[in-house]
């Protein structure tokens, strides 16, 4: 992950604003309904991998930069850039806050969607919150967190649930998956101050 943190800086555009106090606390904030698709988003036509990406203060088209495995890098035109591994965020760059890095003690539960439904898992994982000046004031490394994470079925979608707590943050990530292979095409995951950050597949990478 360090050097994935090496490619987001290397990426030009990113503009990266600053951390504001206490911003933890806006995870506890009850999540709005998912806003249906923005088709003023199109898909790429080349059928470049895509992902659609919404929150708060806005909405991108988001296209596949970089991959090795299921890690992966996407940026949208205006900057905003989210690294990935499998159906979980494990970067951030161009919004109000950012994610620097992000470490799971153990496997993590998401890669097997489907058993979640069965046996509920519980997961521990680290984060490192920064801001774009890299001022030591506005740095947090290591916020702890413990999640626990469940999934059940609606109607045609397994949704998964993924509920944590931990260094004065509270949050629930929201995973939509297909219940036949576990794929998931869809969540909604807090990304720091700017709260939770919704994407959705338009165009699917390879594995």
């Amino acid at each position: 992950m360090r050097a994935l943190l090496g490619l987001l800086l290397l990426l030009p555009g990113c503009a990266l604003p600053g951390f504001v106090g206490d911003a933890l606390g806006l995870g506890r904030e009850p999540l709005p309904p998912l806003a249906e698709a923005d088709t003023t988003l199109p898909a790429p036509p080349d059928g470049t991998p895509a992902l659609r990406l919404q929150w708060a203060g806005g909405q991108a088209l988001a296209v596949l930069v970089e991959q090795h495995g299921e890690r992966r890098m996407w940026r949208s035109a205006g900057g905003l850039v989210v690294a990935t591994e499998g159906g979980r965020i494990t970067a951030t760059a161009g919004l109000r806050e950012w994610i620097a890095g992000s470490r799971l003690d153990g496997a993590d539960p998401l890669e097997e969607p489907l058993e979640l439904a069965a046996r509920p898992a519980t997961l521990r994982r680290q984060l490192d919150l920064m801001r774009a000046d890299r001022a030591p004031q506005g740095m947090r490394f290591g916020l702890s967190l413990t999640c626990r994470l469940g999934a059940a079925r609606r109607e045609a979608v397994l949704l998964v649930s993924e509920q944590c707590r931990g260094g004065g943050a509270a949050f629930t990530n929201r995973y939509w998956a297909d219940p036949a292979t576990g794929g998931i095409w869809r969540s909604e995951q807090w990304v720091g101050e700017a709260g939770m950050l919704r994407l959705e597949v338009v165009t699917p990478p390879s594995s």
